[in-house]
């Protein structure tokens, strides 16, 4: 079969070129079920076929809500792009107002759901969709069909209808609408052609480690752009794909699978290494010694190599403590790709020197969404970087520092905004990120910061707090930070603590605690948190120092408002859900500037 250029080729391409028994895994009931690749596509072309019945033609919109990775969303991908529709994965953790303004914006015609909690969400607001004729649930729920009924509609007569149409389909057409959700404002439709993706999967394939006989897990949401990318792109390479069951599952989805690689954000690195150090600083004598020794040997790996010395410890390290830390993982794993945000180069260090490659990359939805990426072939890891931008997509770093890309991964546009989109596609067809960075070595791409999050202090002084927070994360006390400071006198900051480090700690120093709320206002707390504020401090000039800070009760969450379903800052609802507290800071809130 020739090269896939649609997305709906990559599951036939698998079938003629790396055909499964376990192309796709997710578990019901406590029992992991397997979906062969030809069972994968005959349930494609059902469902296909049951969509023409139901009068679906080319171009509609068809949404699809999970709120856990599932086979069923592939079956649904398949079945429906496959005949020229365009699917509209929603996030399952936004608002009503959110899906309202999506499937009107849209004009979704069909919904698929996965669970009651969903289909109660969506038919709320049923009535305020002109266009949405009925809603679909994968599990069994009172009051709505089960997609079953679409896929039964289908079972009889040849595919004869559906070959037809994907024979029409080009790939420069529209396969995708996915919103936005941004830290801010309205959400924006990014229309992705086939083409856009399927290039962005080809070209990410040489950057994967793995082949054929390798398990993929899979746990971010594939309503992301990044997750589903690379659904592709294991569909491309044979890798056998397993969903966990949810992100508070994963650890024990990992000793199952045992996969080779998997994808992660960086919230995420960042809290199984907490744990792991946790889990050391509970030791005592020689083997705590031990611990740390090996820690503080991984925070000064180079990818480069270093004494002969350095690789002998390094090696005994690997042996005693390290191990441990990849039979966590699963004991197998090859590729952990890393995206969303920046991590902290720290981490990508010590992750490295433990044996657990870590492919730190970037990209946005509006580029399909891989830029660069490093990888452990011909030396493309640069720790600090996002590796070497993909093949045929170009990078340019404009006058002011922002990232310029162009390449058949860039966006055909926002839906329905050519306004939106004249403002972020030039007329050379450069797309402008919004990120700052810089190229070293000449090739090897370095993010420093968002253009939109650097802000200026009344002085005139430039802060840029992305690069500050992932500095004081590295502090066993700190889960969550942002850099507040827009217009003030000086830098100060909203810090979330690691309530589960904080009480460990205040157990050990006898100091007695009941809530989040009690515990810090505490004045040992907090001098003691003040103590890594400093440390951290000293890495930065003297203008963007935090000069002072404030603890919140609150862990910060999806669910809260406070992140987006990536774990980045919701930085404007986080300003204003502590206006006490800014105002203890600054003698004012931030409306009254």
């Amino acid at each position: 079969m020739e090269e896939p250029k649609r997305l709906f080729d990559f599951p036939y391409y698998q079938l003629a070129n790396y055909p499964r028994e376990d192309a796709l895994v997710t578990k019901y009931n406590g029992k992991w079920e397997k979906t062969s690749t030809q069972s994968f596509i005959d349930q494609g072309y059902a469902l296909s076929k049951g969509l023409l019945k139901l009068g679906v033609k080319p171009g509609d919109k068809i949404a699809i809500i999970s709120a856990n990775n599932r086979t069923e969303w592939n079956i649904c991908d398949l079945g429906i792009l496959q005949i020229g529709a365009i699917d509209v994965p929603v996030y399952p953790t936004i608002s009503e107002a959110d899906y309202k303004f999506i499937f009107n914006d849209a004009e979704v015609t069909f919904c698929f759901v996965s669970n009651e909690e969903l289909f109660t969400k969506v038919n709320h607001i049923i009535d305020e969709v002109p266009t949405l004729k009925k809603i679909y649930s994968f599990d069994q729920v009172d009051g709505c069909d089960h997609w079953s009924e679409v896929l039964k509609l289908g079972q009889d007569g040849d595919n004869s209808e559906v070959e037809k149409i994907k024979g029409t389909i080009m790939e420069d057409d529209l396969a995708t609408l996915i919103y936005t959700s941004g830290t801010t404002g309205t959400p924006k439709g990014v229309m992705l052609s086939h083409k856009n993706i399927a290039s962005n999967a080809k070209a990410s394939r040489p950057r994967l480690p793995v082949n054929q006989d390798a398990r993929g897990l899979s746990f971010l949401p594939l309503c992301h752009i990044y997750e589903r990318m690379l659904i592709y792109l294991y569909n491309y390479t044979g890798v056998a794909l397993y969903y966990a069951e949810s992100l508070e599952t994963i650890g024990d989805n990992m000793r199952e699978v045992k996969p080779h690689v998997f994808t992660a954000v960086p919230r995420l690195l960042e809290k199984v290494f907490d744990k792991i150090m946790a889990k050391g600083a509970d030791l005592s004598g020689i083997k705590k010694a031990l611990f740390f020794w090996a820690v503080n040997l991984g925070y000064e790996y180079d990818i480069h190599g270093k004494s002969g010395w350095y690789k002998f410890q390094l090696n005994i390290a690997r042996k005693l403590i390290f191990s441990k830390w990849m039979e966590a993982l699963g004991g197998e794993v090859k590729a952990v790709a890393s995206g969303s945000a920046a991590l902290n180069p720290r981490l990508a260090r010590v992750f490295l020197a433990a044996g657990i490659n870590i492919q730190e990359g970037y990209g946005l939805t509006e580029t399909s969404p891989v830029v660069a990426v490093n990888c452990p072939m011909d030396d493309g890891t640069r720790i600090g970087t996002v590796g070497r931008p993909l093949k045929d997509v170009e990078v340019k770093i404009a006058a002011d520092g922002e990232i310029l890309v162009k390449g058949p991964n860039v966006m055909m546009g926002y839906y329905k905004r050519p306004d939106l989109t004249a403002q972020v596609i030039d007329e050379d067809g450069w797309f402008h990120t919004g990120d700052i960075g810089e190229m070293v070595e000449g090739e090897y791409l370095k993010i420093t910061d968002r253009k939109k999050e650097i802000f200026k202090t009344s002085g005139g002084k430039y802060v840029a707090p992305q690069i500050m927070e992932n500095a004081f994360k590295e502090s066993h006390f700190i889960e969550n930070i942002m850099v507040i400071g827009e217009g003030e006198k000086h830098p100060a900051a909203f810090i979330q603590p690691d309530f589960t480090f904080l009480k460990s700690w205040c157990k050990r120093k006898n100091i007695p605690f009941n809530s989040e709320k009690e515990i810090i206002k505490d004045q040992r707390v907090i001098d003691r948190i003040q103590k890594e504020v400093d440390i951290h401090n000293k890495d930065f000039g003297h203008w963007e120092q935090v000069k002072r800070f404030a603890l919140t009760p609150d862990v910060w969450s999806i669910d809260g408002g406070q992140l987006t379903p990536t774990l980045k800052l919701k930085r404007r609802n986080i300003l204003s859900a502590y206006p006490d507290l800014y105002k203890d800071i600054y003698g004012h809130t931030p409306d009254e500037r």
